[in-house]
């Protein structure tokens, strides 16, 4: 799993970085013992992030060749990720065939939640995981085998930090903030909201009952990531609903073009050959 932040060590102690000998002699005395341990966790982590951006290309390529538009969506627990899902789909799936992949570390609560939308769902389980990686991602794209066409939504385990790093293949990651949580997030979890293509403020029907500043929120936001689209969204009373849905369908309708355009230059280059 991941050894960037520990999640793989059960001893909780991190990155575990191995000798090639045993330590049974004392230290009590004087000399030089450089333990490189730096430069091995470092190589540790890249070798990891590599591993999984080239696993998340080959999903990236797998969505392309059929037509698939993939949104990741990331948020600290209980930020509202299943229940705007929830809403979204059943305004979706009437027109637009969707599916979702759901990650959490345990039980299947949410993809029982989104199979009662209508749409299918697969649950993928990190066990000690804090993320999904791009290997997960693959499994649960070929156990769903979209249509062509179909709208992927991966619902990220509850976390602001690992999911930053490891990219799925996807082709938007969309970055959820209640209006429970602080309104400085966007400060402290800063390289989340650069890989963002949109946050969501979320929640936004109980901000009367709240002490959080909205409008400082999203100036932090966008001091961090200043050309951020952000938009103020409650699955409960719909307020934002309509622009979200709006976003999705533009940038669908970007990521099929885009694609189109890749595949005619890779047919332009197999006939040229």
């Amino acid at each position: 799993m991941c050894g960037i932040c520990g999640c793989s060590d059960p001893e909780g102690n991190g990155v575990r970085v191995g000798h090639t000998h045993t330590h049974d002699h004392s230290h009590d005395h004087s000399h030089d013992h450089a333990h490189d341990h730096q430069h091995q966790r470092t190589t540790l982590e890249t070798d990891l992030l590599q591993k999984n951006d080239l696993l998340a290309e080959r999903n990236r390529g797998w969505l392309a060749g059929r037509g698939l538009t993939a949104i990741n969506l990331v948020s600290a627990p209980g930020s509202g990720k299943t229940t705007l899902l929830e809403v979204t789909l059943r305004s979706l799936m009437a027109d637009q065939p969707c599916c979702v992949i759901e990650g959490d570390q345990e039980s299947e609560q949410d993809a029982r939640r989104i199979a009662a939308t209508g749409c299918p769902a697969v649950q993928i389980n990190t066990g000690a995981g804090c993320h999904l990686e791009a290997d997960m991602v693959a499994r649960g794209l070929a156990q769903l085998d979209p249509d062509s066409g179909t709208l992927v939504f991966i619902e990220n385990v509850g976390n602001l930090v690992c999911p930053a790093l490891f990219d799925l293949g996807e082709q938007a990651r969309v970055v959820l903030i209640s209006v429970t949580e602080g309104e400085d997030k966007p400060l402290k979890y800063p390289h989340m909201i650069r890989t963002a293509d949109l946050l969501i403020l979320t929640k936004t029907d109980l901000l009367p009952h709240l002490d959080f500043d909205i409008e400082r929120c999203e100036a932090w936001a966008r001091q961090v990531r200043p050309d951020l689209p952000i938009l103020r969204v409650s699955a409960r009373n719909g307020e934002g609903m309509e622009a979200w849905m709006a976003w999705l369908k533009a940038h669908r309708v970007a990521n099929l073009s885009s694609q189109a355009v890749q595949q005619e230059a890779v047919a332009s280059r197999a006939a040229d050959n």
